[in-house]
């Protein structure tokens, strides 16, 4: 029996990466799957990503990776771009988008949001029907494998359920989760690489970390005001208030002007 951390949405929060390595580390865990978005929100995406690139097996493409990465990037992720160099931007924007795997008789499919693409969404409280397109090949997926058991990151929230047979499950997110601000990963448990039925398991593990010291960091990076104002609400809270408070920032600019 082997033990998989798959890992999520990091998002240059060096203290949570921190601490899930450690702990990945004291429970003797060797591989390690990332589902990507390794950058943005956070101040270190750089330091995320080597580390990443170096601890992971596998490390998939995210929409924050891959829009940060692109060269018509948006304004708003040019601060972040900026941080990163261009080998290190290459590197994302080439990152695969999904990874198959057989263990203990599972067929396993992991990618970042969905069965369409890096920037489709799918919620934990969306439909049964969407839930269970989700294990569907497409042109994003390829159709040279047909698995039972999805795990996908982006919405920040953990979840696991079965539909018809069928696994679903979300890794949460390391450096921004929006269910309670500690750091999430799951662990799954069985036998890598095996296609004959055996012992599985997915478990969810939740950590604290110092999220004073992720604020700090961000602060001491000289963060533009807004995302600096987002990155602590969202730390802090859990909850995602992004759109309510750019429009609020906004609003306050203009008058300024």
């Amino acid at each position: 029996m082997e033990q998989i951390a798959v890992i999520s949405d990091v998002h240059g929060n060096m203290p949570a990466l921190e601490a899930v390595l450690k702990d990945i580390k004291k429970r003797g865990i060797k591989r390690i799957f990332c589902l990507g978005d390794l950058v943005g929100k956070g101040p270190d995406s750089s330091k995320v990503t080597d580390i990443c690139r170096e601890k992971c097996e596998v490390v998939l493409l995210g929409n924050w990776d891959y829009f940060l990465a692109d060269s018509k990037a948006l304004p708003i992720f040019q601060w972040y771009r900026e941080r990163l160099t261009q080998e290190q931007l290459d590197y994302l924007f080439n990152l695969p988008p999904v990874y198959n795997f057989a263990i203990s008789g599972r067929k396993v499919r992991l990618y970042h949001a969905s069965h369409i693409g890096v920037a489709h969404r799918v919620h934990m409280d969306d439909t049964e029907d969407r839930h269970i397109a989700m294990f569907e090949n497409t042109d994003f997926t390829g159709d040279d494998f047909m698995p039972d058991t999805i795990g996908y990151g982006d919405i920040h929230k953990t979840f696991l359920k079965n539909i018809k047979g069928k696994v679903l499950f979300n890794a949460g997110s390391i450096g921004n989760p929006l269910d309670e601000p500690t750091a999430a990963y799951v662990i799954i448990e069985g036998n890598y690489g095996d296609a004959k039925p055996g012992y599985f398991a997915i478990q969810t593990i939740r950590l604290p970390y110092d999220i004073e010291r992720a604020v700090k960091q961000a602060r001491d990076a000289d963060m533009p005001d807004i995302e600096l104002e987002l990155y602590e609400e969202e730390l802090r809270t859990s909850r995602y208030r992004r759109d309510e408070l750019m429009k609020e920032w906004l609003r306050k600019h203009k008058k300024k002007e």
